[in-house]
């Protein structure tokens, strides 16, 4: 059993060292199931990619935001919980931050994509 709050003060210290100013994790897999630990340092975009079918983002430090096109998708703070968009989005750290990523990749039982 992950400690989330352990892995999410240590992947933050790790990107405020990294040059690229990210750390993450995988911290659970179960068939479709996935749950990541992301950090980011301030002012670091993890940028535009897919939605999988189903995501929400759980905010663990700091503030993010969720950034569509040419959209504010949303802004959101520590302890906020968030389902994602479908569409093609990017997040942005407007502190330091820290979240957890829960994605479903398909339905149960099929094969899973990454």
């Amino acid at each position: 059993m992950a400690n989330i709050r352990e892995l999410a003060e240590s992947h933050l210290a790790t990107a405020l060292t990294e040059k690229n100013g990210r750390s993450s994790a995988l911290v659970a897999h179960d068939g479709p199931l996935r749950q990541a630990v992301i950090a980011l340092r301030d002012g670091v975009r993890m940028e535009a990619h897919n939605s999988p079918p189903a995501a929400s983002l759980q905010v663990l430090k700091g503030k993010v935001r969720v950034d569509l096109e040419d959209d504010v998708q949303g802004e959101f703070s520590a302890d906020e919980l968030w389902i994602l968009t479908h569409e093609r989005h990017s997040v942005l750290a407007l502190e330091d931050s820290v979240f957890l990523l829960t994605t479903v990749t398909g339905q149960p039982g099929q094969d899973s994509r990454s």
